[in-house]
């Protein structure tokens, strides 16, 4: 039996999800959290084989708390589902400790594959992105600044790019505006941009929200 907590800050997802995983007999969720910091008190109380990550709660969320996860559980598997299609995204997850990285927009059956190759121990990657990195490492896709960006600089590209001020930033982060500013003022530095325009122009290119 696959022993599974699903931490997705959405009820209706996690509904879902528990509705699908009650016809699978080899996988049960035994708790669920809808922010960074439930999930981190969660897992000192409950012993899990998978834990199944959505990128985006509030709080610490992200390729940061899942680099935080894997420092403090190196054998917990973790599969990201995530609405991000971005390659960006998903190497992001990858590096920081998941194991799999999956888009919400797979069907059941896709989901239930990369659960049971990431209990194993195995890497799963969303079979479309998986084939952007090929073209990537091919060569048939150029290549950006945007690996210069630090982890918490690279999500608050995002979130800029998503519209979100830097008061409502600092708030979704739990960190300070100065800090905000700080990371912002650096990553506008290493990308060449002069103004907030310019960070949505980016995203928008790339495909990054």
């Amino acid at each position: 039996m696959i022993r599974m907590l699903i931490a997705d800050d959405h009820t209706i997802m996690r509904e879902g999800l528990k509705q699908l995983f009650m016809l699978v007999a080899d996988v049960q969720v035994v708790a669920e959290a809808e922010s960074g910091t439930q999930l981190i008190e969660l897992l000192r109380q409950v012993e899990i084989d998978l834990l199944l990550l959505d990128m985006n709660m509030p709080g610490i969320s992200g390729e940061i708390l899942i680099a935080r996860l894997h420092t403090q559980y190196p054998t917990l598997p973790i599969l990201v589902l995530s609405m991000h299609n971005e390659i960006h995204i998903a190497q992001r997850a990858l590096r920081a400790g998941a194991l799999g990285y999956l888009t919400k927009d797979r069907d059941p059956e896709t989901l239930l594959v990369a659960i049971r190759r990431v209990v194993s121990g195995q890497r799963y990657l969303d079979p479309a992105l998986a084939e952007q990195i090929a073209l990537q490492i091919s060569g048939l896709k150029q290549q950006t600044f945007v690996e210069s960006l630090s982890d918490r600089e690279f999500q608050i590209l995002r979130l800029l790019a998503h519209g979100m001020s830097v008061n409502q930033i600092a708030e979704q982060l739990v960190i300070s505006n100065k800090t905000v500013s700080t990371h912002k003022t650096r990553l506008m530095d290493k990308m060449g941009f002069s103004s907030t325009a310019d960070i949505v122009r980016f995203a928008m290119t790339l495909g990054i929200s």
